[in-house]
């Protein structure tokens, strides 16, 4: 693991496979299992600034956190770098859905810009659907090409 070009390989493809894993979470977790911490997400039924939601930032921190401490504590160094894509998508995913989508802070409103514009279109086709079943969208960077078009 001594080729930086690996360690970027390494970083990208889990920040890539972290997309298959929320989008699979997404619909069948979130909107399985779990749909008591989703909910409030889809309906804005909740007091406050934070959802139940949220805690699937927490589920989802820890195998970054797990990979992270492996790689700087114990010396795994693929896990390290695992953990730096994970964390990454986690960034982007808190940016894109809850700043950028949701607009928690009022920043980053007007866009242009056709894959922004595209990715609030599918977005907004996922909250449609207020209850668990026949939702649509599931994945967060990943947009299906038929929301490009106007």
């Amino acid at each position: 693991m001594d080729s930086w070009i690996v360690k970027v390989l390494v970083v990208l493809i889990a920040f890539i496979l972290m997309e298959v894993v929320a989008w699979v979470t997404h619909k069948y977790i979130m909107h399985g299992l779990f749909w008591f911490l989703h909910r409030d997400h889809h309906h804005k039924d909740h007091p406050g600034f934070f959802e139940r939601n949220d805690f699937f930032f927490l589920i989802f921190a820890i195998p970054g956190i797990i990979c992270l401490a492996l790689g700087s504590f114990y010396g795994v160094p693929l896990a390290l770098y695992i953990g730096i894509g994970i964390t990454a998508y986690g960034a982007a995913y808190f940016f894109v859905h809850d700043i950028f989508i949701h607009q928690r802070f009022k920043v980053l409103r007007n866009t242009n810009n056709r894959y922004f514009k595209a990715l609030r279109r599918a977005h907004k086709m996922h909250h449609k659907h207020v209850n668990k079943e026949h939702g649509e969208c599931f994945g967060m960077l990943w947009v299906p090409l038929k929301y490009f078009k106007s």
